[in-house]
């Protein structure tokens, strides 16, 4: 079977086609308005038509419609559907203030205006008990106001539905049966925590109705091809079930570039690393673990989003990335982008402000003869008069302005990095970064001496690695549900007991989503607290004894102490995947390719050598400074760095000074 891989980002749109005769690496211009007519304009440069309409190619998409829905506060009008009493709770939020020192913080907006909050007259207890039972009465009167209100979708969300879930099923079912898109929280997050549970249910109701709309179109225009979605977690679902789980593609297109990372770190033997991967609008930074560190605390525009995911960091800065002055004169590089169209000035299609992309083509560190993405022409002219306005502003010579716009884009990045590494108590150095995305190699050796790390790596294929990603990630499934409880007198069998549905259902999901049932893999993990803390700490260790000794262990590690207090169990997960065809390349063999002349770069004395990457041989060894080119990146080897190409094909970055 062939395996295509397809990120959609905010510049360009990456395909890999891995087949029987290799890899094959393609690039179009992103298409934000309607990201499905990229895609197919690929393929069908790529000439995949016929082997799609065979159904013998299986389409593996990252997708960023989710996550743009968020950004730009797109989605379905959504009613919330709550508890009597309740119907502010999303409107309040948390007590904790983004700044902590700020004495007058702005407050933000409700995610849902009053007259969408719905209450409902039913309660029930923490163990689950009824307080005041859900009547035929109470359904009427929910259903006549929602008729009246006529919102296009319906998020519901109780209290303690996570421990029973009666009453909201017996919601969704009326409420569907009257013609409306309903979610449920027991389906969405079935864990404790009321406020996070609501948003990521509100998240998956208003999302639902236009990823649906997106997936269901796309997979009609490659039918009978069948499609797979990457979800946040790292793993992949079909396109039918992930258009039911919209809040599980936020982080999509990132979590193949970690999963591709994660795949050349093990094929490598690479122990210790750390991805960076700097695209046209952002740069996403991430610790490289196997399996995956997944994160139930990240924030899409101000919005927790508890589901499991990849644990990504993201700026907004990448090629794109627009540079400007703030009020007092400052240099400023993003996080507003020249996105696809009309793009960096370079690429000659009526940008007019300066982008880091600009910065390097007039620095020389991206040569004139370069074709951004394979074939677009890069316009040097062009590049030069836009860094020239600021330049003239700043009162600067052009290059010193480029040079600064680099910096500060670079500054920025190696702040992302401390923040996961340093932050957590990590030392980078020591680290190998592994460095991706189509402006990644440009600013690696920079990005590294800041950190103090002397080693990295760009894998084969850098400008498209998360496409690549897209076909090394497993078919995947997670569970989870909330049972708080005392973790002593817990046995092990009383635990396999509560992760049995948990197990069932994920298996069955993967499987109707066409997964090896006999080649399945399960690991289940819990999260375990002292009693009267408010967060917890994960535990692989399902035997509660030994969870309870490896709790303090991990106590100390984290926080330098452990304490004397009875430790709670809270949240069980469970996860199931499919593991991907393992993927080895052919050993590494150069191309005859005609040489390039040597380029002038801003701050070397010498012509710099131009090389293309297909031409080294394996093993060979280039000193810095050098350029290194291909089809959809570049990289600068800086002086001080050396670059030898791996047996695979991947290049591996070495300080020398």
């Amino acid at each position: 079977m062939n395996l295509l891989g397809v990120d959609t980002g905010g510049t360009f749109t990456d395909f890999v086609l891995l087949c029987a005769q290799g890899l094959r690496i393609h690039k179009v211009p992103s298409s934000p308005a309607a990201p499905e007519e990229a895609i197919l304009r690929g393929m069908e440069e790529l000439g995949l038509q016929e082997l799609a309409a065979k159904g013998e190619l299986v389409i593996v998409h990252g997708s960023t419609v989710a996550t743009n829905a968020v950004l730009e506060g797109k989605g379905a009008r959504t009613a919330f559907v709550t508890n009597k009493g309740f119907a502010d709770l999303l409107a309040l939020g948390r007590q904790a203030r983004a700044d902590l020192y700020n004495l007058t913080p702005e407050r933000g907006g409700s995610p849902v205006p009053a007259d969408l909050c719905v209450e409902v007259a039913l309660r029930r207890d923490h163990l689950g008990m009824a307080l005041e039972p859900l009547t035929d009465a109470a359904l009427d009167a929910l259903e006549h106001k929602l008729m009246r209100i006529k919102p296009e979708s319906v998020a519901v969300s109780l209290l303690f539905s996570f421990v029973a879930s009666e009453d909201e099923q017996r919601i969704a079912e009326r409420l569907r049966a009257a013609g409306f898109n309903v979610c449920c929280s027991h389906e969405v997050l079935p864990e404790y925590r009321e406020y996070e549970r609501g948003i990521a249910t509100w998240l998956n109701a208003r999302l639902g109705p236009l990823v649906g709309r997106y997936l269901r179109a796309l997979q009609s225009a490659l039918s009978p091809a069948p499609l797979r979605v990457m979800q946040s977690n790292g793993g992949t679902l079909s396109g039918s079930q992930a258009a039911e789980r919209a809040v599980n593609l936020l982080l999509s297109g990132p979590a193949g570039g970690l999963a591709a990372a994660r795949h050349w770190a093990e094929q490598l033997g690479i122990e210790r690393m750390l991805s960076f991967d700097m695209g046209g609008t952002s740069t996403d930074v991430a610790l490289v673990t196997s399996p995956p560190t997944l994160t139930t605390e990240a924030r899409i525009a101000g919005w927790p989003v508890a589901v499991p995911m990849v644990d990504i960091h993201t700026i907004g800065a990448g090629g794109g990335s627009i540079a400007g002055l703030d009020a007092g004169g400052a240099l400023l590089v993003g996080p507003e982008s020249a996105g696809a169209f009309p793009g960096p000035a370079c690429y000659g299609k009526g940008g007019r402000y300066p982008t880091v992309t600009d910065a390097n083509a007039v620095l020389g560190r991206l040569p004139a003869a370069t074709r951004l993405g394979g074939d677009l022409e890069l316009d040097l002219e062009a590049a030069r008069a836009a860094v020239a306005t600021l330049a003239a502003s700043m009162q600067l010579d052009l290059e010193a302005a480029a040079l600064g716009i680099v910096q500060i884009a670079d500054e920025r990045m190696a702040r992302a990095v401390r923040q996961i590494s340093v932050g957590r108590g990590l030392d980078p150095q020591g680290m190998t970064l592994c460095c991706f995305g189509g402006a990644g190699g440009l600013h690696v050796c920079s990005l590294a001496d800041r950190l103090g790390i002397s080693r990295a790596l760009i894998p084969l294929h850098a400008g498209v690695l998360s496409a690549f990603g897209m076909l090394v990630a497993p078919m995947e499934v997670h569970r989870s549900r909330t049972h708080i409880r005392p973790l002593e007198g817990l046995s092990g069998a009383e635990v396999q007991q509560l992760l049995e549905p948990l197990e069932r259902s994920a298996r069955s999901e993967l499987i109707a989503a066409g997964a090896n049932a006999a080649a399945l893999q399960v690991r289940a993990c819990l999260e375990l607290r002292y009693t009267g803390q408010s967060h917890t700490l994960t535990l692989h260790e399902l035997e509660p004894q030994h969870a309870a000794a490896g709790f303090h262990q991990a106590h100390r590690n984290r926080f330098g102490h452990d304490l004397a207090l009875p430790i709670e169990l809270v949240t069980l997960r469970l996860s199931a995947q499919d593991p991907a065809p393992s993927i080895r390349l052919a050993p590494w063999a150069p191309a005859a390719v005609d040489p390039k002349p040597p380029c002038k770069v801003h701050g070397i004395k010498q012509p710099v050598p131009i090389l293309d990457r297909t031409s080294l041989a394996c093993h060979q060894r280039v000193e810095g400074p050098a350029i290194i080119t291909e089809a959809v990146s570049t990289t600068w080897v800086a002086p001080g760095w050396s670059a030898q190409v791996h047996d695979q094909g991947q290049v591996l970055l070495e300080r020398t000074q």
